[in-house]
């Protein structure tokens, strides 16, 4: 979709993220690799009492669903920035929800414009557990 076509507002519901166990500690050996993703007896004795998913597969989890939908498709030219604020831990068999919603619009000239857009992450008791800033560059139609 063209920077033209979105206006701020708008927004699409995301489909559920499962935390599966396996590919979570897989992640964080890989990628994250600390006790408190790793270590099931280090993590029993942390205020968590059991592992918890790395934020960054947390995320990328969900994000993964968001472009499922993707709102921009080949009009995308490239991402500019993402920030991520956690809230609560995610853990192993978590069900994730998200509603992702375009939230600024800047016309950067004639043949693109800044779309920032928020995703809001819900765990499955409703609990907000993090939330994603992404500012994207999208094609402007030409006229």
């Amino acid at each position: 979709m063209y920077f033209d076509d979105l206006t701020v507002g708008m927004s699409v519901d995301l489909a559920p993220a499962v935390i599966e166990k396996d590919k979570m500690i897989a992640f964080a050996k890989e990628y994250d690799n600390i006790p408190l993703h790793t270590d099931e007896e280090y993590a029993k004795k942390t205020p968590f009492g059991r592992l918890i998913a790395p934020g960054v597969m947390s995320f990328l989890c969900v994000w993964a669903k968001y472009l499922e939908v993707d709102f921009y498709g080949d009009e995308l030219l490239a991402g500019r920035s993402s920030r991520i604020e956690w809230f609560k831990p995610v853990f192993a068999d978590d069900v994730l929800t998200g509603k992702a919603e375009i939230t600024n619009l800047v016309v950067r000239n004639e043949k693109n414009g800044l779309v920032e857009l928020t995703i809001n992450v819900y765990n499955q008791d409703g609990e907000l557990v993090m939330t994603n800033v992404t500012d994207s560059v999208v094609k402007r139609r030409i006229k």
